[in-house]
């Protein structure tokens, strides 16, 4: 996956990195040169003056054989050489020169320069040479480049992390909306809020806004097909239950028939729960909870309206179903409240064996919430596999009767109340609790 990140700066430093690499080059050139030129004067000043001298004075300043000291430390050397090349004084180790100017030149292995000026001397002409080693000039190109590779060195950093902070500024709306993105919730499909968005990314919010609003027309169609479907089932399955009970009250069946009655009463049962499952689904959907539902409940009171059917599913399994409820004031929606508490009850009753014990309690907190914990001695659920029950169409035990959708209703119930929901396992004995914490 490209980046853009990237392709900006590789666009963007390379150029800057070659521009500072010719910039420097011609920079090295602007100050080398003047300084060897002035090198060269001097050393053509030299030659100049020697030459003066040698008319004044004749072949006595070329005695020694050395040039002058210049101030710089350099090595020197001077000669007077005839028209024809024949050494008239000075030191042998200068070579006779071509004719007057600036040459390089090696003297006992060391590199020089050369100036030559021509002068007549006795009548005819001759030429004076004046050689020094480029020790200075060494030392002088040394600390151009030095200067030139810290300072370029300074300000392709400078201009790299300019260029990166613009990039990563640029880039920032970007990250932006991606962060806006990041912290919705799956079930938000407000359009985006293109304000403060740049002009080029315009097109995109409008183009994710328009996306938004399709799934969110497909989620409400959904939605409502889903409680249609679930309201128009709840009559016939109702009726179809009642016929099935006064079929088997009011006629005697012989033993096949009994049992396909019992079959058909159970089946019509799972049904008529999937569907009340499904209401539930649908009630408990975030884009139709509306905050305002949420009105002063007592859940105590609510777990006690319901009691009557637990004990009479709980008789029929042989389940020591005992209650523990106190007072627990929380702010809620009775409707769903009774759907987290129906499911949870009911599947730690169906996943308990006969001769269990389910516990239902509930209180107030001493931080001002409540809680509601259901607490089963049956299998339990092991660890790993514990966070997959509260996702929708899971069961964990295929030999249970269920649509798995129980204990994910229980979680987006939770959800909406803002209440912290925890699986765990009773301090002793196998089995499961579950407990939620109601702000």
């Amino acid at each position: 996956m490209s980046s853009i990140r990237l392709r900006l700066l590789k666009w963007l430093v390379g150029p800057i990195l070659v521009f500072n690499l010719g910039a420097a080059a011609l920079t090295y050139l602007l100050a080398w040169t003047p300084a060897q030129l002035a090198f060269d004067d001097g050393l053509r000043a030299a030659a100049s003056a020697l030459a003066g001298r040698v008319r004044a004075e004749g072949l006595a300043p070329l005695t020694t054989g050395r040039a002058p000291d210049d101030g710089a430390g350099e090595t020197g050397w001077t000669a007077l050489h005839a028209s024809d090349g024949r050494l008239l004084a000075g030191s042998a180790a200068l070579p006779a020169p071509a004719g007057p100017g600036l040459r390089d030149a090696r003297i006992q292995g060391e590199p020089v320069r050369i100036a030559v000026v021509a002068l007549d001397f006795q009548g005819g002409t001759a030429q004076v040479s004046v050689a020094r080693t480029v020790r200075a000039r060494g030392q002088v190109r040394s600390a151009i480049v030095r200067s030139l590779v810290l300072l370029e060195g300074v300000f392709s950093l400078a201009l790299i992390g300019l260029v990166w902070f613009s990039v990563g500024n640029g880039l920032a709306p970007l990250a932006r909306l991606r962060a806006r993105l990041d912290a919705r919730g799956s079930a938000d499909l407000a359009p985006l809020d293109d304000s403060g968005m740049p002009r080029e990314l315009a097109p995109v919010v409008d183009a994710f806004n328009a996306l938004l609003g399709r799934i969110e027309a497909g989620a409400r169609a959904q939605d409502e097909f889903r409680a249609n479907v679930a309201h128009q089932l709840r009559t016939p399955l109702a009726g179809l239950k009642l016929q099935l009970e006064w079929l088997a009250a009011r006629h005697a069946l012989d033993p096949d028939s009994a049992r396909s009655l019992g079959l058909m009463l159970q089946a019509n049962e799972r049904m008529i729960r999937q569907t009340n499952q499904l209401l539930s689904l649908e009630r408990a959907e975030p884009n139709r909870f509306a905050r305002a539902r949420l009105l002063p409940v007592d859940l105590a009171q609510l777990v006690a309206e319901s009691i009557q059917y637990f004990v009479e599913q709980a008789a029929a399994k042989d389940i020591d179903l005992g209650f523990e409820l106190d007072g627990a004031p929380l702010q809620g929606d009775r409707f769903l409240l009774r759907d987290l508490v129906d499911n949870l009850v009911d599947n730690a009753l169906r996943y308990t064996p006969a001769g269990g014990r389910v516990t239902v309690a509930c209180g107030a907190l001493g931080d001002g919430g409540s809680f509601l914990r259901i607490e089963d001695n049956g299998p339990g659920i092991p660890a790993h596999l514990r966070p997959r029950v509260f996702e929708r169409f899971v069961r964990l035990d295929e030999q249970t009767t269920g649509s798995g959708l129980g204990l994910a209703i229980v979680r987006d119930i939770a959800n909406l109340h803002g209440a912290d929901l925890v699986l765990g396992q009773p301090a002793a004995g196998s089995g499961a609790v579950f407990t939620l914490h109601f702000p």
